[in-house]
């Protein structure tokens, strides 16, 4: 396994290091089994670019894609796009110690640590029980959203077919991936054929928000119930943080996007896009459609993405809310961040502008470099990256158009999107140690 390889060189790697790692190799493997004739529908050989785009999208739950899923792949491809979002969603190095666990070898502190640092865990303790509350959970609600998926796919594919297409789309919604086997019926036209299904708009909603706000909070579910006030701070936020993001943009949309549809399309599109729009994919509407006010507010939305320690990707919901409580306390002229009667740390406070500035620098040099290399209009490029980096997979129609470099750029921003920025830096640069010793102060002009 990697991780016992990695585990026996150690004394040089941090856990950063291995989590990387192991993403990049799942999707080396992923890209390999896609390349081969069996993978495609046609018994082709895929190109290593076009296969490694679809390796990188899946495992780490984006969507972009530049082959339709439904009408390129086969079976056995799609089976393996499938495996990349189940194993990406959850986590390489969940699955390696669920995987250990079950065949009970021994689970070391290296290996708690790691797994801490891939869920972005408070504390290592527990971390063992924890990987099999994460796997056990997941299987639970996909099995769920399979069940509840399955008559509406049985009614229109039949009952073999429609197995396979609850299945997949179950796992595509609740690790918030947005890949979808609709092509079908329209090539890359995602669910747009149920936009006026509001029972599948509404169990997909649910998978996607399941996923979104992060084993951490579904742990305090299962321990408190309806005890709202025992949850830990991290699931206070979580779970405030995203009601918000979903309530206020869906009124957003309802007032001024879909004014055309029917009332009762009308709210379930407008409250649809709201959700898919941070990190899962899936769009019931054409976009493209949209003003382009409401094509900001999805940038922005795309950007937040999901919750810590969760399938989704992108800023997250709790650095999103970190700066703008940190905001609140500046103009109040308060001391220390405070929310839910408790104080937030200095040093989160600073990761939190750290991962804020690090997504926003990236997201808007890679749509200046790809709107003056594709020649494109800079807010649909910079739709295109928002997406990438807050692993969404939304796209207003250009990624099969772009040129190899553009498209490279858009896997390196996934990647990123799905790791995470600190675990790159951290990974990247050595820890300089703490330091007893600091620089005189003096004070400069701010604003």
């Amino acid at each position: 396994m990697i991780l016992d390889f990695i585990r026996k060189n150690r004394r040089n790697t941090s856990s950063f290091q291995v989590i990387i790692v192991s993403f990049l190799a799942l999707i080396l493997v992923g890209t390999v089994l896609l390349m081969l004739p069996v993978s495609s529908r046609h018994g082709e050989f895929t190109s290593f670019p076009d296969a490694l785009f679809t390796a990188t999208s899946a495992t780490c739950v984006t969507g972009l894609v530049v082959k339709d899923t439904a009408t390129y792949w086969s079976v056995f491809g799609q089976s393996v796009i499938i495996a990349l979002i189940q194993i990406g969603g959850m986590g390489v190095i969940t699955i390696g110690l669920a995987v250990m666990r079950a065949s009970g070898m021994k689970i070391g502190l290296w290996h708690r640590s790691t797994m801490q640092s891939s869920i972005a865990a408070p504390h290592v303790g527990g971390m063992v029980r924890f990987t099999g509350f994460i796997f056990k959970t997941t299987i639970i609600i996909e099995v769920i959203g399979a069940a509840l998926l399955f008559p509406v796919f049985c009614k229109d594919f039949g009952v073999i077919k429609g197995i396979r297409l609850s299945v997949f789309h179950s796992v595509s919604a609740f690790c918030n991936a947005g890949f979808d086997l609709m092509g079908e019926r329209q090539p890359f036209s995602s669910l747009t054929s149920y936009g006026s299904n509001s029972y599948l708009n509404g169990v997909i909603m649910l998978l996607i928000i399941a996923g979104g706000i992060g084993f951490m909070v579904w742990n305090d579910i299962k321990t408190y119930k309806f005890k709202l006030k025992r949850y830990s701070l991290q699931s206070k936020i979580v779970l405030s943080t995203s009601l918000l993001l979903i309530v206020l943009p869906a009124l957003y949309f309802f007032i001024n996007e879909f004014r055309y549809l029917p009332l009762q399309e009308r709210i379930t599109g407008s409250l649809f896009q709201s959700v898919t729009t941070r990190t899962a994919g899936f769009n019931t509407l054409d976009l493209t459609q949209m003003h382009e006010s409401g094509i900001a507010v999805m940038i922005v939305l795309m950007l937040v993405g999901g919750s810590p320690g969760s399938t989704a990707g992108g800023m997250k919901t709790v650095t999103f809310a970190v700066l703008f409580l940190s905001a609140i306390t500046v103009f109040r002229r308060k001391r220390d961040v405070q929310c839910f009667k408790r104080r937030i740390s200095e040093d989160t406070v600073r990761n939190a502008g750290v991962v804020f500035f690090m997504y926003l620098v990236l997201f808007f040099a890679s749509a200046v470099i790809i709107s003056r290399t594709e020649h494109l209009p800079i807010l649909t490029c910079l739709f295109e990256t928002s997406s990438a980096i807050g692993t969404v997979g939304l796209t207003l129609g250009i990624t099969t158009k772009l040129s190899m470099l553009s498209k490279v750029i858009l896997m390196l921003l996934m990647f990123f999107g799905r790791v995470g920025g600190l675990t790159l830096i951290y990974a990247a640069l050595p820890s300089s140690g703490s330091s007893k010793s600091r620089q005189p102060l003096e004070e400069i002009s701010i604003g």
